[in-house]
This record gives structure tokens, sequence and C-alpha cells, in this order.
């Protein structure tokens, strides 16, 4: 991935079913069941996305069925009721849909994600038509590269282009996505940032870094102690 964070169009879904504004009930239903999905982007006559349906929008259908609601529960559980009479796309959907840039990162689609409580996101180009979709476990894709896979990516992208001659001193290690980064260096100041920027590696679970500063010379120096492990920001 050359060193830069994973983007949402490097893991989202580009093969997409989609809504119309009009499609009835039972159509959504069909398609949910077909394509093994919870949840629909909604299209308007352009393409562009203008909400989404999910499982949850169609649901008050069974749960008002019997249409004794009462005068209470139709204040508290307007929307409910509302949906619960509705037959086609446009009355069921939630509007306006969460959405993501694909050039956005994956860390930005699952903030989207964890704030707004919802498990896909359309995923839409500038004129808000419809490019994929993106879903929790395309987030998690990345954590299925292999450790030397994301060995290679830290010793090029990270330790090369921070300490670049002087690698053969440092000594990078991966298991189960854990880094460990070993070794001395002489530009002690780099060290937090090698720690943040292999972190940043798609794949990456966590970081150990050991690195330290380069031995003191006790002629020179006899003052001085030995530098001690960096430890992570």
């Amino acid at each position: 991935m050359n060193g830069t964070p994973a983007l949402v169009n490097d893991v989202m879904t580009h093969r997409v079913v989609a809504l119309r504004a009009g499609a009835s009930f039972k159509d959504i239903v069909k398609a949910m069941r077909e394509w093994r999905v919870s949840a629909l982007p909604v299209l308007d006559s352009s393409g562009r996305v203008v909400g989404v349906v999910s499982e949850a929008d169609l649901l008050p259908k069974e749960e008002y069925r019997d249409g004794d609601v009462g005068r209470y529960g139709q204040v508290q559980h307007l929307a409910e009721v509302r949906k619960a009479n509705a037959v086609t796309a446009a009355e069921l959907m939630t509007a306006p849909a969460m959405t993501v840039a694909p050039d956005a990162t994956v860390g930005h689609a699952a903030r989207i994600m964890a704030r707004t409580r919802v498990k896909r996101l359309p995923v839409v180009g500038r004129d808000g038509t419809l490019k994929g979709i993106v879903s929790r476990s395309d987030l998690l894709k990345g954590f299925l590269r292999d450790d030397e896979d994301i060995a290679e990516e830290v010793r090029h992208e990270v330790v090369a282009r921070l300490f670049g001659m002087h690698t053969e001193a440092i000594r990078v290690e991966v298991l189960d996505g854990v880094v460990t980064l070993a070794g001395r260096v002489r530009e002690t100041v780099l060290i937090p940032l090698a720690a943040r920027l292999a972190r940043a590696v798609p794949g990456v679970v966590d970081v150990r870094c050991s690195l330290t500063g380069p031995r003191r010379h006790p002629d020179l120096a006899p003052d001085l102690p030995d530098s001690d492990p960096a430890r992570l920001p």
C-alpha cells in the first residue's frame, strides 16, 4: 500500500444493488434476501444517493400490524408509526444518508460508523452518485495481511525513509500484526515518529518500540548514561 493509509476505494464492494425511490415494500424485502444484505441505498433519477433503507426501517410494518398503537404510542413513536404505513422506499428510507467518499481513509470511515452506529456506508463520488458500499467487515480486511508483508512495508516505508543508510542496525519483526522495532539509531528525535508511522501501516495491531540512541563514549562524555529504550508516545 506504499506507506499510505488504506483508502475506502481499496476495500469497498464495487458491485452494489440499489433501490429507486418508488421501489415497493415487497421488492425491498426480496432484494435484501437475494443479495443477503440488511440495508440498501436509495437513488434518485440521477443516480444520487438520497437515503438508505435498512431492516430496522421495515420492522415497524410487522410491529404495528394489528394497528392498535394508541394515542400515547403515536406520539412517542411517530416515526415508526409512519414507517408502518409506508409502502415505498422513499417513504421508508432514512434520509439524508450517511455516506463516505472513495478517497477517504479507512480510519475516517470507521469513525463515521462508530459515531452514527451504522454497519455500512454508501460510497459516493463528488456528484453524489453511488460508487460502491463499505461495511464494517470491509474495514477489517487490512488485518488479514501477512506478517512478512507488514514487515516489508515498515522496513521500506518507515525505517528506510526515516533513518536512510543506518537501517542495518534496526531490526523489524512482526508477529500476529504486532510490530517490534529494535536497535540503535543516531537520530533519537525520530524514534517517536517511527513508532507512530509504523502504527499507521495497514494491518498493524500494535507497535513495541525498543529503539535507542547510539552508545555513549566514556572518554568524551563520562557523565552521560547510556540511552534508555524509547517509550511509545
